[in-house]
């Protein structure tokens, strides 16, 4: 149309021409206007695809990103619940546990209150007979005492010891303050009196006498000799100092020096063969040995060798020494007196106090007997109450340890899937 008009408008006057212009622009302007509002328009319509194509990227991209971060998400989330199911097999596998362990902890709970009830039970037996068993241990300490007080009566014959573990028992029995021992307290003090009535033997002086007779052997003078020891016969030889006696010195001498060789002796008694002159050493050392044996058997309280020593002795002394010398006659008579000394005592056959101490002990053990058969059945039956909770707690040990086993096997095989 605008075509059309440009070439219409060529055909007009120029005069018309101006007024055409005018009217022209004029009804230009508002065709310039509409298109500067149209490309606007486009422009605003480009703008916008612009902006919504960007926003659809955008959001595109946006949603690329979050579906690959709702699958990691997805992925983390079944791990997750992967270790939820873990954790809670083992904590249920850790209550199992927890509840066989409660129920141990009953068991024995239980087992501690029966076993205060035990304790309780001998407590009270126990502050019931301990001032018996204090009796019960004075009567066995006062029996001891009277029975080691035989032995060293009978045995090594020592009145002092058994005396003093006599007053001992009867301290211990004074101690129990229990009017039914009077009787066997007299019987003690009765022995004790008995033994001190006993004479004592002086068993260190009898030894001591006899070691000084071993001393004095050497001194004793053998018969047939002269009191100097020289012989009966021997005439006087003694050399002069003048030189004009050389001849009578000189066969002096020489006649001394041939006697060496014989000796004569001369025995009123010539029944007894004499002695050579080293086989009085012999003599000596058996009649020592003698007494030796003599002092051995004192402490022993053996009579027999103790009086068979002393006679051997004496016999050798009367048959081969000088018994008219003083040293003899001396000894001889201590040898004699020792022969006399009794070296044992004239010990009584019993104690009366033995014989009663035995049989009160026994009826005390008797007495105690019956009381540990009537508590036995109480204690077997605890025993036995005790066996069956132990095998029951043995049989759910080991259940619990294999099911402990198996629980525990579970979670390695699923962290390994």
């Amino acid at each position: 149309m605008t075509e059309q008009k440009n070439t219409n408008d060529n055909d007009l006057p120029k005069d018309t021409a101006k007024a055409d212009e005018n009217v022209r622009y004029q009804e230009v302007k508002p065709v310039n206007n509409k298109r500067s509002g149209l490309i606007g328009s486009a422009v605003a319509i480009l703008v916008i695809l612009a902006i919504g194509g960007g926003l659809y990227y955008y959001t595109n991209q946006q949603a690329s990103k979050l579906s690959v971060e709702n699958q990691s998400l997805k992925s983390e989330l079944a791990q997750l619940q992967q270790l939820q199911n873990t954790y809670q097999q083992r904590f249920d596998n850790i209550d199992s546990m927890f509840n066989s362990q409660k129920q141990t902890i009953d068991k024995l709970q239980n087992e501690r209150q029966t076993t205060e009830r035990q304790i309780q039970d001998l407590q009270t037996r126990f502050a019931a007979i301990s001032s018996a068993d204090v009796k019960s241990w004075l009567l066995a300490q006062a029996d001891f005492m009277v029975k080691m007080a035989g032995r060293k009566l009978w045995n090594d014959q020592d009145v002092v010891t058994a005396v003093s573990l006599l007053k001992g028992a009867d301290s211990s029995l004074a101690e129990m303050n229990d009017p039914s021992l009077l009787e066997i307290r007299r019987a003690i003090n009765e022995d004790i009196g008995s033994l001190a009535a006993l004479t004592k033997i002086d068993n260190d002086g009898i030894i001591l006498q006899l070691n000084q007779l071993a001393n004095q052997i050497d001194n004793l003078r053998l018969a047939g000799l002269e009191r100097n020891g020289s012989p009966m016969d021997k005439n006087d030889e003694t050399i002069s100092g003048s030189l004009s006696d050389w001849k009578q010195n000189l066969s002096k001498s020489w006649k001394s020096f041939m006697d060496d060789f014989i000796t004569i002796r001369r025995r009123d008694t010539a029944a007894v063969p004499l002695l050579a002159p080293n086989q009085d050493i012999y003599l000596r050392e058996n009649i020592r040995s003698r007494l030796l044996i003599a002092s051995q058997a004192v402490p022993r309280h053996q009579t027999e060798t103790y009086q068979q020593s002393l006679e051997a002795v004496s016999t050798w002394v009367r048959a081969y020494f000088d018994t008219a010398d003083p040293s003899t006659t001396a000894f001889l008579d201590t040898v004699s007196e020792l022969e006399k000394q009794p070296i044992t005592l004239a010990m009584p056959s019993e104690l009366k106090s033995q014989t009663l101490l035995e049989k009160r002990v026994e009826k005390q053990i008797r007495n105690l007997l019956a009381q540990n058969e009537y508590a036995e059945p109480q204690a077997v039956e605890a025993k036995d109450a005790q066996a069956v909770e132990a095998e029951h707690n043995a049989s759910e040990s080991v259940q619990n340890a294999a099911a402990d086993s198996t629980t525990s096997d579970t979670p390695v095989t699923q962290q390994g899937e």
